[in-house]
């Protein structure tokens, strides 16, 4: 990955949640090229390992489970042991269930029997979306935000476009992304007294492992559903891992973005903009 600026991050200590995935593991990459020591915390051990050793020496990868606070008192122990107080946290965990997404893009009097509708969503997938996106982000930042108070810092919560226009099929995830998008906003005000910077980027649509397969069919070609989002996306395109690395690496420095906090940035290729007319 060949990063589009340079920026000092040399005195940065980074932890970064999901970072087995595809998005969250380029992004401690491109800080760990900056300068930074970075901890990739996943629940998927092997997943994170495997990328923090593509790192080297700066870099460990740490298991975690974001949803279990003692868990991530622990994460914290091994990462402040290794590199010492974080400074920096990118909370990148989260996602969807299937069982919080129907078959229906709107309702309907006389639906096939076997379409699971918005009345067959299970509760459990609902609290279950809510807590991989929301509540991990509360538990993480309650934890690793502790040491920042005292010498500031820099939170980057990962939101989505769904934030800002949900998207069929999947309200909880919807939902759930909205609720980082203002819990983003709360964060920096709460937090500006003592210098912890708080912003959130929210992606278009990128191609990852969790929804390869509603945009692409087993044959490789592209669903239908990739259709109507490449038609409502001005840019034409889905999105590449690079895009988004200049707004990380612009909110990741002080210099760049010191007066910048409580902002949701969209990295979309115009999906916001669009009315479809």
């Amino acid at each position: 990955m060949k990063l589009p600026f340079q920026v000092d991050l040399n005195s940065t200590v980074a932890v970064v949640t999901g970072a087995g995935g595809i998005l969250m593991s380029e992004f401690a990459k491109a800080l760990a090229k900056c300068g930074a020591k970075v901890a990739l915390l996943d629940i998927n051990f092997d997943a994170a390992k495997k990328y923090a050793d593509e790192i080297g020496e700066n870099a460990i990868a740490v298991k975690c489970n974001c949803l279990d606070k003692e868990s991530i008192k622990e994460a914290k122990e091994i990462v402040s042991e290794a590199f010492g107080p974080v400074n920096m946290l990118i909370n990148g965990a989260g996602g969807n269930n299937p069982r919080a997404t129907c078959d229906n893009e709107t309702m309907a009097v006389d639906l096939p029997a076997e379409t699971k509708s918005f009345f067959d969503l299970e509760e459990s997938g609902l609290k279950f979306v809510f807590d991989l996106n929301i509540t991990s982000a509360f538990l993480v930042t309650q934890v690793f935000a502790a040491d920042m108070v005292k010498t500031g810092g820099n939170i980057i919560n990962i939101s989505s476009m769904n934030a800002f226009r949900p998207l069929t099929k999947i309200p909880a995830y919807s939902a759930a992304k909205a609720g980082i998008s203002n819990f983003t906003q709360w964060l920096a005000v709460h937090f500006a007294p003592v210098g912890i910077r708080c912003n959130g980027i929210a992606p278009g649509f990128f191609v990852t492992n969790q929804n390869r397969a509603m945009l692409y069919n087993a044959d490789g070609t592209p669903t239908a559903r990739t259709g109507k989002i490449l038609a409502a996306t001005p840019a034409k395109r889905f999105g590449e891992v690079e895009d988004l690395i200049g707004t990380l690496l612009w909110l990741a420095s002080d210099e760049a973005s010191g007066f910048v906090t409580g902002s949701v940035i969209a990295v979309d290729g115009g999906f916001a903009a669009y009315s479809g007319v």
